[in-house]
């Protein structure tokens, strides 16, 4: 009930130009800004990172803390998210984003110049190979098996029980 007269008090001192008139709130200049912006995560690699408040911390029906307590948590916790994560990409992006270009350029060199020509190579090798293997086992050990199973083929074995 507070939370939402807090809402309703904030709405009272808004200007005439920021207030909607179907109720819902108005977007401001930044927010329309923030629309048009190109989406920097079309294919929903990091969709599980967008939290909000209310997904982090909640209060349930029976426990809740002061509205004024409620609010400034909210508001600290989204400043606190939005600034530390601009100062740690202003500190890590470029460094990283840095390294990251090296460790897949390196990887591309690599998959594109040593493993995919040694693999390729492998199966114009292995069909040779493995007629002269075929023709060796005919040659050598199938005849040796062939033997064996026919010596074992004439043993006979019988249980007599006493």
């Amino acid at each position: 009930m507070g939370l939402e007269k807090e809402k309703a008090d904030t709405k009272i001192f808004m200007e005439g130009g920021g207030f909607s008139r179907d109720g819902s709130p108005a977007p401001s200049e930044t927010d329309k800004h923030l629309e048009k912006a190109p989406d920097r995560d079309p294919h929903g690699l990091n969709s599980h990172l967008k939290l909000g408040f209310e997904d982090v911390i909640a209060e349930p029906a029976a426990t809740h803390s002061f509205d004024k307590v409620w609010v400034c948590s909210h508001a600290l916790f989204e400043l606190s998210k939005y600034l530390i994560y601009k100062l740690l990409t202003f500190v890590f992006a470029v460094p990283l984003a840095l390294v990251a270009g090296i460790v897949f350029a390196v990887l591309s060199c690599l998959h594109i110049w040593v493993v995919m020509p040694f693999i390729k190579s492998i199966l114009l090798i292995l069909p040779p190979i493995q007629a002269v293997w075929k023709s060796l086992t005919d040659v050598f050990i199938a005849p040796v098996c062939h033997s064996m199973g026919r010596c074992f083929s004439a043993i006979n074995i019988r249980l007599d029980q006493e």
